[in-house]
């Protein structure tokens, strides 16, 4: 099983990127897929998650309403639209799938892929 996130970059704060996470995953749609990150010095923070549920999704409150996830299962990836950056977004992002499983707790998460760096210059 792999899962590789890209997207990351260097951006000036208030601009875009849009993260990907490509899984190979044989049964995609019955995981949940979340994204984590983890800025130096400091422990993982959850993002956001699309649910294995019809592809709900949940935001933590630091991004809600400037993050935006999104799902494709017939291309077993997920989108992470991040907008309006600053500063304080600046970390290394994971995604992880969770199986049949709808939860934003990281140790609950099967599977785990390299992370993609994004750094928010002010």
């Amino acid at each position: 099983v792999q899962l590789q996130a890209s997207g990351g970059g260097l951006v000036q704060a208030g601009g875009s990127l849009r993260l990907s996470c490509a899984a190979s995953l044989r049964t995609f749609n019955k995981y949940t897929i979340g994204w984590f990150r983890q800025a130096p010095g400091k422990e993982r923070e959850f993002v956001g998650y699309s649910s294995w549920i019809g592809g709900s999704t949940y935001y933590a409150d630091s991004v809600k309403d400037r993050f935006t996830m999104s799902r494709d299962n017939a291309k077993n990836t997920v989108y992470l639209q991040m907008s309006s950056l600053k500063p304080e977004d600046t970390a290394v992002y994971h995604c992880a799938a969770a199986y049949v499983k709808t939860t934003y707790a990281w140790d609950t998460y099967d599977y785990w892929g390299q992370g993609t760096l994004v750094t928010v210059s002010s």
